[in-house]
């Protein structure tokens, strides 16, 4: 049996792994004085509210050697083969742990993908290696695929806050506050190197959304596969990316909601899409 491991990062829903037969590890979050499982014991709409009202900002913790070691040893046990897709290696230490519990259980038929990604770009990674189970590919083959297709995973995205950015230390204090007074909305991409970079700063929202679609025109999005439109904390900037997609004649699969890995950074009002560019 091919059974697979995600971590939360992936912003699967709790039911949908449930019915897709996907085990995930959580991540940790702490928040202040408080700590949490990530989706396990705080939904994101009450993540997003302590993030907007609480000055201290989020930190999360990768899960524990310990907790993939005791997924592993139960594999081991069974005979059965895992395959475990976490969060990129250039964003947490989460692919570290596991490598760790792996060498520990000692059992060949635990693959390891370093997905080079983050959020619903792993969920397209493990829904196709779902359908490939389904298709009686082995687990080799699976993984010889995603190693493939996760260089093709591409994630553009529009703050709407420089604020967070600067509290997750990724921008300075004078270059928010210089930013914030431009109206400055920088355009950041993760492609498959797995490294969060600024593609453009433009000023304001709708030359955000224009640069996007630019973007989109020359990688063109590979409609075999989902294309999700995201949102952080409010919809009203993701609805209007989603009016210029669609003049664009660029599909949309389905709107979701970022969790709480990317979304402590990125902050309220965050709007951006997900897709498997086409082969070159």
């Amino acid at each position: 049996m091919i059974r697979f491991l995600v971590d939360t990062s992936s912003d699967y829903f709790p039911e949908e792994m449930e019915k897709k037969g996907i085990e995930f590890v959580p991540l940790q979050l702490s928040i202040g004085e408080k700590n949490y499982l990530d989706g396990v014991d705080i939904s994101r709409e009450e993540f997003f509210r302590l993030l907007i009202e609480d000055e201290v900002f989020p930190k999360t913790s990768q899960p524990s050697v310990v907790a993939f070691q005791e997924i592993f040893e139960d594999v081991k046990n069974k005979g059965d083969e895992m395959i475990c897709i976490p969060i990129s290696s250039t964003l947490s230490g989460t692919f570290q742990s596991a490598m760790l519990a792996k060498e520990m259980v000692g059992y060949e038929k635990i693959y390891l993908v370093d997905s080079m990604t983050a959020t619903y770009a792993i969920k397209i990674l493990v829904d196709h290696a779902c359908k490939m189970r389904e298709d009686g590919k082995s687990a080799r083959e699976i993984v010889q695929a995603l190693e493939t297709l996760k260089e093709r995973i591409r994630i553009e995205f529009v703050v709407d806050t420089l604020e967070y950015l600067y509290r997750g230390g990724r921008l300075s204090k004078a270059a928010a506050a210089l930013g914030t007074l431009a109206n400055i909305k920088p355009v950041l991409g993760l492609d498959g190197e797995g490294i969060i970079k600024v593609e453009e700063k433009c000023l304001g929202l709708p030359r955000a959304y224009k640069a996007i679609i630019h973007k989109l025109q020359r990688v063109r999005p590979d409609t075999a596969f989902p294309i999700y439109t995201l949102y952080s904390y409010g919809t009203e900037n993701t609805e209007n990316l989603e009016k210029a997609l669609r003049q664009a004649e660029i599909p949309i699969t389905e709107r979701l909601q970022i969790g709480t890995t990317i979304g402590a950074h990125i902050g309220p009002g965050a709007a951006g899409i997900i897709y498997i560019a086409e082969e070159a």
